[in-house]
């Protein structure tokens, strides 16, 4: 298969290349290399592959409608992996207009691409973020999920609006998938697992906040890529019982569909700290601060769908997935 991955050069993108490429398919990775961290890592992750005689590097943006035009223009996909986004909620809280932009009116560019080159499958990357203010827990995609606590989880959650409007009018099939707390090697500098590293590293002060005490589906990098290429391989159908007098959140009378991908078994921050300090063999010295704004205290993956449609759910434990990124970013930052 021929398949746009956007957001080729990110932690998700990156691995996910790989991983089609793997089974030969051929993919056209985007990406815009911005500065939002240092993009060198960018430009290291897309080394692993980007010499593959099936895949394709375009340096674009999203937000670039003329070159989103083109690009579909000049390429006929059977696939399209939308991964490109700004991230972060903390960041959103500062620069909220960023991820309008980047989020809302590039996915926009996204999806009309997708409506004119006639794809087969759109898959896009939401986010556990959309909970929000939800206390109900595990999560379930059946849930309403209107009250978000974020900018960063509304374009995430205006994104499956606006994905579920371009399957309802134009038949175009489209999953998002909400990841949860992804982590692995590769991963993203501003992310808990490479601050808290680098800073036990240098013996220096880690900030927790809520004292710790929240937890996370921290949902490995492995997990994660191998669950968006089974979503991938089978396009979203319209659920036939779908009952407009009592909707559905998660699925529709449309070709739209919205899964969880996490591992199902959430863990406290200062149990991740722990599993870090013993991979580095190094006690955190550590200050309890209180919740962030925008943050939420906890997450948690109900994965039924996941499972039933797919016969899959992530397996990686904290420990494993710790101690492989530890190995990794020993290797990389030479320490």
């Amino acid at each position: 298969m021929k398949i746009l991955v956007t957001g080729s050069a990110g932690f998700i993108g990156s691995a996910l290349s790989i991983k089609l490429l793997d089974r030969d398919d051929q993919v056209i990775g985007i990406d815009n290399h911005n500065d939002y961290y240092d993009p060198a890592l960018k430009k290291s992750r897309l080394s692993r592959h980007i010499n593959h005689q099936n895949y394709n590097h375009i340096n674009m943006d999203i937000e670039d409608q003329k070159a989103v035009e083109e690009l579909f223009n000049e390429h006929q996909f059977d696939g399209v992996v939308n991964l490109a986004a700004q991230a972060g909620v903390r960041y959103s809280i500062e620069n909220p207009l960023k991820y309008v932009k980047t989020n809302m009116v590039g996915f926009g560019h996204i999806l009309e691409g997708c409506r004119y080159g006639n794809i087969a499958h759109l898959v896009y990357a939401s986010s556990s973020s959309v909970y929000g203010s939800n206390t109900k827990i595990p999560f379930s995609v059946h849930d309403n999920v209107d009250h978000p606590i974020s900018l960063y989880a509304a374009s995430k959650k205006a994104n499956e609006l606006m994905a579920h409007t371009y399957s309802h009018l134009y038949n175009l099939p489209t999953t998002g998938l909400r990841f949860f707390t992804v982590y692995g090697p590769w991963d993203r500098p501003d992310m808990a697992l490479q601050k808290f590293t680098k800073s036990i590293l240098a013996g220096e002060k880690i900030q927790v906040f809520n004292y710790g005490k929240h937890r996370r589906d921290f949902t490995y990098i492995d997990d994660i890529v191998e669950g968006v290429i089974r979503v991938l391989d089978q396009s979203a159908i319209p659920n036939q019982t779908w009952d407009p007098s009592q909707p559905d959140p998660g699925s529709s009378s449309a070709p739209w569909r919205i899964y969880n991908i996490g591992n199902n078994s959430p863990v406290e921050l200062l149990d991740y700290i722990k599993a870090i300090e013993d991979a580095l063999g190094i006690k955190a010295d550590m200050e309890l601060l209180p919740l962030q704004p925008g943050d939420v205290p906890d997450t948690y993956a109900d994965v039924a769908d996941l499972v039933r449609d797919f016969d899959y759910k992530p397996t990686t434990t904290i420990n494993q997935g710790v101690a492989k990124f530890i190995e990794w970013y020993k290797n990389y930052y030479n320490v």
